[in-house]
Formats: structure tokens, sequence, C-alpha cells
């Protein structure tokens, strides 16, 4: 198993997000690869959580990434949070985005949780799910 192709991937996802043009009109570029300090955007992208396994085989070094994508909102309701996390599924799902070790062989979406967080459940969460399999060789 290979560990060394996940900065590749994560600045491959973050950098697609970033390019992506309806994303972009959604949420400008509150797009974040960790949330900045102080006050945040009543709507915002970023990056989360990461599982790894191997994949190797015979023929070379892989490994299958499982991460996660957010959405957050301060809006009322998950209208506005769910046509962003649409935007973020469609600029991900089986994108094939080139990395600066390795190459992608698939990403896919995988499952989606919305939920209320925050004090009194004010905020809107959206977790989208992605699988990406890659290759080191």
């Amino acid at each position: 198993m290979s560990y060394a192709m996940a900065s590749a991937l994560q600045a491959a996802v973050y950098q697609r997000l970033r390019d992506d043009p309806d994303l972009g009109a959604l949420v400008g570029d509150a797009i974040f690869d960790a949330a900045p300090e102080g006050e945040l955007p009543e709507l915002y992208v970023t990056l989360g959580t990461e599982t790894v396994r191997d994949r190797s085989d015979a023929v070379g070094t892989g490994a299958e990434h499982r991460f996660t994508v957010s959405v957050i909102s301060a809006a009322a309701g998950f209208g506005v949070a769910k046509d962003v996390a649409g935007a973020v599924s469609d600029a991900l799902s089986d994108a094939r985005p080139t990395l600066s070790r390795g190459r992608v062989i698939g990403l896919w979406f995988e499952r989606a949780q919305a939920r209320r967080t925050g004090t009194a459940g004010r905020t809107r969460q959206i977790d989208l799910r992605f699988r990406a399999r890659l290759e080191d060789n």
C-alpha cells in the first residue's frame, strides 16, 4: 500500500472544485481545504475526512481513497446547500483529475448525508462521500 498519493489527490480535488464554474457561481471562492479561522462565510465548501485502503496488485502499488467534501450553510432550509452539494457532485463524479504523483483510475460519488448542526440546529451540513481508486505506477 502507498499513502504517498494522498496529498496529490487532495490538491487535485481542491483545485477541481476551485476551478468549477458552476460551483463558483454558487459559493464564489468559499472553497476551503480547511475552514479558515475567525468568522466563516454563511455558505462554504470544505474538504473533510479521508480513509485509505491498500489496493495494490501484482502489477503495481495502488490505494482506494474514500473522502468527504462538506457543504455548510446558514440558510434556513436545505435548498441552497443541496444546490451546492449537487454542483460538488457534478464536479467530482467520474472525474479523472491529473495528479502530481500517481494517477486516478476512477472517482465516484458514494453517498451523502444531510443534517442540522450547530446551535439549535440552525446550520445545515451535507457531507458527500467519494471513492477514488489510484495507481502509483
